[in-house]
């Protein structure tokens, strides 16, 4: 195993620990409200496709690009679509 693929795999891990710690600490009533903000967020994905796309060359390539474009534009939607949700249980129904 490589010492960069090391690095990133300890990245990760720790990445996956501090998260899992900080969720759980979240009550449940703040819970939705941050996972939607934090979908919506996830704009910076769509980012990262773009910057990919400009040194992607293979078939295989296009294809994962075209996945994570799918996912990334449906995680971005989908946390602006709940968000609206939850907002409109917060607006007057006069």
């Amino acid at each position: 195993m490589s010492p960069l693929l090391l690095a990133d795999l300890t990245v990760f891990t720790l990445g996956l620990l501090v998260g899992f710690e900080v969720i759980s600490k979240v009550p449940a009533t703040l819970h939705t409200p941050l996972m939607s903000g934090a979908n919506a967020i996830h704009g910076v994905v769509l980012v990262g496709v773009m910057l990919l796309a400009a040194t992607i060359s293979t078939p295989v390539g296009y294809a994962l690009l075209a996945v994570a474009a799918f996912f990334a534009a449906m995680n971005v939607a989908g946390g602006y679509v709940v968000t609206d949700r939850m907002l409109a249980m917060f607006r007057s129904r006069s």
